[in-house]
Order: C-alpha cells, then sequence, then structure tokens
C-alpha cells in the first residue's frame, strides 16, 4: 500500500485481527456484485470504502423515484439514468483506488457461469426467484462464495453459500417456487432501511471471507425481524441429496427458469382488452384485491375493491352470470384469486401487468408506485 492508502485504511490495520495482511488480501481481492438495489447499494459502498481492489457490477435497470426510498447508492438527480452510472460515480467517490468492472445486461444461463468464474466473491444482490437459482447454481459450479442476502416487508434473511463445506441456496429451498406464489417487494413492499442492514451484513461477511478472519455465516442462516427489532439464526447443513452440491448432483449445467410476477394462464386480459370492453359497454366486474394504502394512490375508476386476504369472504358479493376481471398492482396476488374464482366456477379473468400495464398503456394521468 501507498502511504495514501495507509491512512485511508489505518482504522483497519489498527485490528490485530486484520492488520496490514488483511487489507492486503482485500485490494487483491474481486468481488462481483449482482444488483445494484436495495442490497446491492450498501454492499457495494462499504466494499469500496473497504478498499477491495476490483468491485464487478452487474445491473441492467435505470433508476426509478421507487427505488430512491432503500437504494441509497443512487439520488434524486440520477432519476432515469443507468444504475450502473450512477452507482459507479458515486464508488469512485468513495474510493477511487478500486477498479470497477460494470456488466450492464441482466444475469442469466448464457453469461452467469463466465462472469461468476472471474471473480473471487460473490454478492447476491438480486430481488427475483430466476436470477436467486442462476447465481446459486453457478457459484456452486465455479466454486465461488455466495454471500447471500434477500428481504421482504419488515423481514430480512443473509447466509453464506457455496462454499467448500457448507450448504447453498438449494439445500435450503431445492427448486423455485411455482410463478406468481411469492410476491415481490414492488408488490408487498419493504421497509427501506432493512436492505440496508442485510446489505452491510452481506458485505461484513465478504470482508471476513477475503481477509479470512472470525467465523462466517456458513451453515448458519440468519433472519432479522425489523418490527420487533429481533434476530435469529438457523443451523443449516449441507444436503447430500442437494441437486447441485450434493454427492451425486443432477444440475450440471446452468437453467433458465421463468418466474415472472404474474403466472401466465389462458385466461388473462391485456389492458387493451379491458379498455375495449369498457368502451363497449361489455358487462362484467373489475374487481380490484389491493391493499387500502395502494388504492389512495391510484385506481381503475369503477372498481370493486375487496383486498386479496378478504375475498374469499365475499363470495356472495361476486357475480357467477357475468366475467370477473381480477387486477393488482402487477398481477401476481390477481393472478392467484383469479385461479381460485375459477376453480369456484367464476368466470374469473387476470389483468395482465395489474394496473401499472393500465397507467402505462390507457391513463398515464394516474400515478405510478
Amino acid at each position: 500500500m501507498n502511504k495514501e492508502e495507509q491512512l485511508r485504511y489505518s482504522r483497519h490495520t489498527l485490528l490485530p485481527e486484520f492488520g496490514p495482511a488483511g487489507q492486503e488480501k482485500l485490494k487483491a481481492a474481486r468481488v462481483l456484485l449482482v444488483g445494484l438495489g436495495g442490497l446491492g447499494s450498501p454492499s457495494a459502498m462499504y466494499l469500496a470504502a473497504a478498499g477491495v481492489g476490483t468491485l464487478g457490477l452487474v445491473e441492467f435497470d435505470n433508476v426509478d423515484a421507487s427505488n430512491l426510498q432503500r437504494q441509497v447508492i443512487h439520488g434524486t438527480p440520477d432519476i432515469g439514468r443507468p444504475k450502473i452510472e450512477s452507482a459507479m460515480d458515486r464508488l469512485r467517490a468513495i474510493n477511487p483506488n478500486v477498479v470497477l468492472e460494470p456488466h450492464r445486461a441482466a444475469l442469466d444461463a448464457s453469461n452467469a457461469l463466465e462472469l461468476v468464474s472471474k471473480y473471487d466473491v460473490v454478492v447476491d444482490g438480486t430481488d427475483n426467484f430466476s436470477t436467486r437459482y442462476l447465481v446459486n447454481d453457478a457459484c456452486v459450479l465455479t466454486g465461488t462464495p455466495n454471500v447471500y442476502g434477500s428481504v421482504f416487508r419488515f423481514e430480512g434473511q443473509a447466509s453464506v453459500f457455496a462454499t467448500k463445506t457448507g450448504p447453498c441456496y438449494r439445500c435450503l429451498h431445492p427448486e423455485p417456487p411455482p410463478a406468481g406464489l411469492i410476491p415481490n417487494c414492488a408488490e408487498a413492499g419493504v421497509l427501506g432501511v432493512l436492505p440496508g442492514l442485510i446489505g452491510m451484513i452481506q458485505a461484513t461477511e465478504t470482508i471476513k471471507l477475503i481477509a479470512g478472519i472470525g467465523l462466517p455465516l456458513i451453515g448458519r442462516f440468519v433472519i432479522y425481524d425489523a418490527l420487533r427489532m429481533k434476530m435469529r439464526e438457523i443451523a443449516l447443513a449441507r444436503d447430500p441429496e442437494c441437486p447441485v452440491c450434493g454427492d451425486h448432483p443432477t444440475i450440471r449445467e446452468l437453467t433458465a427458469y421463468d418466474l415472472s410476477c404474474e403466472p401466465m394462464t389462458s385466461d388473462a386480459m391485456s389492458v387493451t382488452e379491458l379498455k375495449a370492453w369498457r368502451d363497449k359497454g361489455e358487462k362484467h366486474m373489475l374487481l380490484d384485491v389491493r391493499e387500502p394504502s395502494e388504492l389512495e394512490i391510484c385506481e381503475i375508476e369503477g372498481s370493486t375493491r375487496i383486498p386479496m386476504g378478504q375475498v374469499l369472504d365475499h363470495l356472495s358479493a361476486l357475480p357467477k352470470d357475468q366475467p370477473i376481471v381480477v387486477h393488482c398492482k402487477m398481477g401476481g396476488r390477481s393472478g392467484q384469486v383469479a385461479a381460485k374464482l375459477r376453480s369456484l366456477g367464476y368466470d374469473a379473468r387476470n389483468l395482465t401487468g395489474g394496473i401499472l400495464a393500465w397507467i402505462d398503456q390507457v391513463d398515464p394521468s394516474q400515478q405510478r408506485y
């Protein structure tokens, strides 16, 4: 390290467990961050500040106003910019010594192995199951530690997967859930400070792995409850029957999963089709299954409001002599409700893309969220 670096990292090198040797390990390390959102923001900033030599950044999205409540690496002037550009500006300001390697693309089955194999540690900042399983499988197949984190509403989770002795993500969840079964943060919401805490845990575990200090979260799964300010730990062992890291693995190459928020069915209806129905006066009920707090932001005029969790308690209010078009924010929750209603004999259709698609394609005067 030069004199500037010695001063910058002096609070690290004063730690007897860390010292100059630990800082040199950080400087020589290469870390890949998958996603620069709620989890990737704090992870990237603290790893840059800590002096990790090279940070690979995987991100394809642009900054949206709804990101700013939790994605602290981006600011209000960055709205509309590629996240990877605003993130690099912030990271350079934090530490110009760090080498940044941008990968402006979505991680998929065609590029995951090549990307992951170039780095020493992967920080999983993904927000969907399809990419999460790709990250896990690529890490196992390349022998790269996977520092995992996830957030949902008021709960966060963290662990370290895909090490030589520990479990992988599939040891916990062998297969992805059916499409639309579990809403994402855009559907269910997330407390803004929660990704910050989990992202910093990921940064901490990454530093520990690189420097070879402490007891990493290998074989341990941490669950944090922000509402009750409680943290608990679950022991998680490697599953010998795991399809990717077990004794007789069946997954030897990456598979792309189509796990979009909205389950695709033959009874789906597009927003343009609904608009045509309304213009022609076609008889139907439009059922809005969002929560009351969402209804205060925007709504489609003429909707019947029944939150998803209360629909089965109000079946008497639903007609069987006309179609029911069910909608939510993006199509995930409404898809589940429509499927349940069809099983009960109702002519229920799911509105593809939900009210956000309606705003984008039919009524842009309304507020997105």
